[in-house]
């Protein structure tokens, strides 16, 4: 099946000669699968027919898709984005440092941490 042959065929012939190929690919794989199979070639040759209509209905498709009228696209509404305040820089580092915990992610961490707290709280 060459491409000047597909080219000429509407996409109802091209489906239709996709079920027809899909159904030798199936009885061509059950043959191999028994022994029967005489002409392992013609396995490839479908296959690869297989695609070429498979991407000649994609094309048409494409072709269809973009013929079509688009619809007209609704504008977003933009997004405020809204400023922080600014805080005093001496406001800013002393909470950072008061808000500042020691990254405990392992359990052996997390217990050290939990002795070094407790060692504090008892001083």
């Amino acid at each position: 099946m060459g491409a000047e042959e597909l080219r000429m065929k509407t996409e109802d012939q091209l489906k239709t000669d996709l079920a027809g190929l899909k159904k030798e690919a199936f009885n061509l794989r059950f043959q191999q699968a028994n022994g029967q199979l005489e002409n392992t070639a013609r396995v490839r040759a479908v296959r690869r027919d297989i695609a070429r209509i498979m991407t000649f209905l994609g094309q048409k498709e494409s072709v269809k898709a973009a013929s079509a009228p688009k619809p007209a696209a609704e504008a977003k509404p933009a997004k405020a984005k809204a400023k922080k305040a600014a805080k005093p820089k001496a406001e800013a580092d002393g909470e950072k440092k008061a808000a500042k915990k020691p990254k405990t992610t392992t359990p052996k961490a997390k217990k050290a941490a939990a002795k070094k707290t407790a060692k504090t709280k008892a001083q």
